[in-house]
């Protein structure tokens, strides 16, 4: 009989009897060690920086960075571990987990389902999977099952400003506050995440291409090619303000523009 791989695992969620029945499944398994738990995305990413775990099981919706920022940052940052998502999602995002082959727990966890989880993270140990699209798609499928917004609220000021969605030309995360630029207007959002301001607005036209920053492709009046073969985003509002364009999304734009 085969030598079962030991794992170190992280578990993340913001709610604690969740974090810790998870925890406790993991611990009746054989070759898994918990080496740290988080209950916000912000923790998370500073704890797998900082101890490399072999696999990190991530819930979905946490305050600070969701489990898709966690892991779309830990992609840019060239971390080589497994993720897990942890789901209380209806069946529709089920399957748009599925169709991605990004793997995924439902709550409540199901001791065989973990299990199950476990042999494929060690199957694909060492595996060059393109984990990048696989999440880039499933952001964009799990943002098409919800209500898109015509309008966006823009903070100026004292007052809230509506702007058409296609009037937007770019939005970008600083802190905690994301700012919402249009051709006339300029303002703070009361999204929480740009995930969740991207998953309001038509997938086809923005795009993320940074960690930080979401841009209307139709709003971009320059591409300047900039260093290791990325490329500087020019856009069409009055400061033409440059957007970077992170390494995995580079060869999307390259594709999608014919560069």
């Amino acid at each position: 009989m085969a030598a079962v791989i030991p794992l170190t695992a992280l578990v993340a969620d913001d709610e604690q009897l969740a974090r810790e029945e998870l925890c406790f499944l993991l611990g009746g398994l054989e070759g898994v060690e918990v080496v740290a738990q988080s209950d916000n995305g912000n923790a998370a990413f500073d704890d797998i920086t900082r101890l490399a775990p072999d696999v990190a099981f991530l819930d979905v919706q946490m305050p600070g960075l969701t489990g898709f920022e966690v892991a779309r940052r830990l992609l840019e940052g060239g971390r080589d571990l497994a993720i897990v998502f942890v789901t209380a999602f209806d069946q529709r995002a089920v399957e748009a987990f599925e169709l991605n082959a990004v793997d995924y727990l439902l709550k409540p966890v199901e001791a065989a389902r973990l299990e199950q989880a476990l042999q494929r993270v060690r199957r694909r140990r060492g595996e060059a999977t393109p984990f990048g699209d696989q999440l880039e798609r499933l952001m964009r499928l799990m943002g098409g099952q919800k209500e898109r917004r015509n309008q966006v609220a823009v903070r100026v000021g004292e007052r809230f400003v509506l702007v058409q969605a296609e009037e937007i030309i770019y939005a970008s995360l600083a802190g905690d506050s994301i700012t919402i630029v249009t051709g006339q207007v300029s303002g703070t959002s009361n999204y929480r995440t740009l995930d969740e301001l991207q998953a309001r607005l038509d997938p086809d036209h923005f795009w993320r291409v940074h960690r930080s920053h979401l841009v209307n492709i139709n709003k971009i009046k320059e591409i300047v090619p900039w260093f290791s073969r990325n490329y500087i985003l020019r856009m069409r509002d009055s400061k033409a303000t440059e957007i970077p364009v992170s390494r995995t999304q580079t060869r999307r734009l390259r594709e999608y523009l014919k560069l």
